[in-house]
């Protein structure tokens, strides 16, 4: 490209130059502007710094400048403060459903946006090896991209299902078979991206994981009209306290010891019924949710490691019996040997002195007789 051409990007590599290297700690002079452009074959004078951060300034740049021994520039403020990206990297950090490649693809992204000293610090604490990433889906953009666009053609979506099995490998749902549903929304619960849709083979409204979809595609037919009573069903899933559960909606109650009130707070919020239960010293909270085999899977698996927990401690405690009446018994057979050996001691010591009585008798009688 021509020396001109270059001179013509002049105002845009200046702004990207304040962008890039320049924050309230890291200023720059007009020396430096000049000596940035001069690197990418853009020649410059001062009076046009002057006038090119003038028009910058007009098209809404915020621009700060320091007057000392020389006088120096900084952009003061961007479209994110520093601690709002770092919010941000915080929640592609513990996103479940991004993998660690899309996780730093997007905080790298992240920090295009501050410059290039606090993109230092935003990635001083980014640690997505003790992450857990559950998803290999590496379409999960491609995923959320395709039902927005659905949503916004009203269209139908089809798409494969999966879940895992102990091998780790995927089982496909409905045997390998199209699912077809009406997208409604996306949601965002328990660390995962959920689609509400009406299913062509369901009643009502059905949710799937974004992350476990494949091979989304946009249908011709148009969407399924949402009726009233899907309308009501669907403000109550976003109400609902458990993870997008379907089936009867209805009140649970769950008993907490006291000492967990904390927990049932953080996990169900302080609107949450809580009622008091003195005489056990406990309380019971009481939620609205979508009672479904699903549902009831979550506690039958908090009820069997609650068993295999007490089963452990069972195990635990029962073999420290055993250990206790081993010890015990060692204990026994220990005294019992230095009982024998007291009373062996004992016998020696009555020995001795009867022999010493027979020797002071004998001395006694030889000293009668003479």
């Amino acid at each position: 490209m021509a020396r001109s051409s270059f001179q013509k990007l002049k105002l845009l590599y200046l702004y990207k130059f304040l962008l890039e290297c320049t924050d309230e700690n890291h200023t720059a002079t007009v020396r430096d502007m000049i000596d940035y452009l001069s690197q990418n074959d853009i020649s410059a004078e001062r009076k046009s710094i002057y006038n090119d951060i003038e028009l910058l300034e007009l098209f809404g740049a915020d621009i700060v400048k320091v007057k000392s021994r020389q006088t120096r520039y900084y952009i003061a403020s961007r479209e994110f403060e520093l601690p709002e990206l770092k919010l941000l990297v915080d929640l592609v950090q513990s996103s479940k459903f991004l993998n660690k490649d899309r996780s730093l693809k997007l905080i790298n992204k992240l920090k295009n946006l501050c410059s290039k000293y606090e993109a230092q610090s935003l990635g001083a604490h980014i640690n997505l090896q003790s992450r857990v990433k559950n998803t290999s889906n590496y379409n999960i953009y491609y995923n959320v991209d395709a039902i927005h666009n659905a949503i916004l053609d009203n269209k139908k979506i089809e798409f494969l299902y999966f879940k895992y099995n102990i091998l780790k490998e995927k089982e496909y749902r409905r045997n390998g078979e199209m699912h077809i549903v009406s997208p409604i929304e996306l949601m965002w619960d328990d660390e995962n991206y959920y689609l509400l849709c009406i299913d062509d083979k369901h009643t009502g409204i059905c949710s799937y994981r974004v992350d476990r979809m494949e091979k989304i595609n946009i249908t011709d037919d148009s969407r399924d009209t949402i009726t009233e009573d899907d309308q009501n069903k669907l403000a109550k899933y976003e109400t609902s306290v458990f993870s997008m559960f379907t089936g009867e909606f209805t009140t649970v109650r769950l008993t907490f010891k006291e000492a967990l009130a904390g927990v049932a707070i953080d996990r169900f919020g302080k609107d949450i019924i809580m009622v008091q239960e003195d005489s056990l010293g406990q309380f019971g909270v009481l939620f609205n949710s979508f009672m479904s085999g699903s549902f009831k899977n979550e506690f039958q698996v908090a009820y069997d490691r609650m068993l295999t927990n007490r089963n452990t401690y069972y195990n635990d405690y029962v073999n420290a019996e055993k250990n206790v009446k081993e010890a015990k018994d060692i204990i026994k057979v220990r005294d019992r040997e230095i009982l024998k050996e007291r009373l062996a001691h004992s016998e020696t010591l009555d020995k001795l002195q009867r022999t010493e009585d027979t020797l002071e008798e004998t001395k006694y009688t030889l000293v009668k007789v003479e």
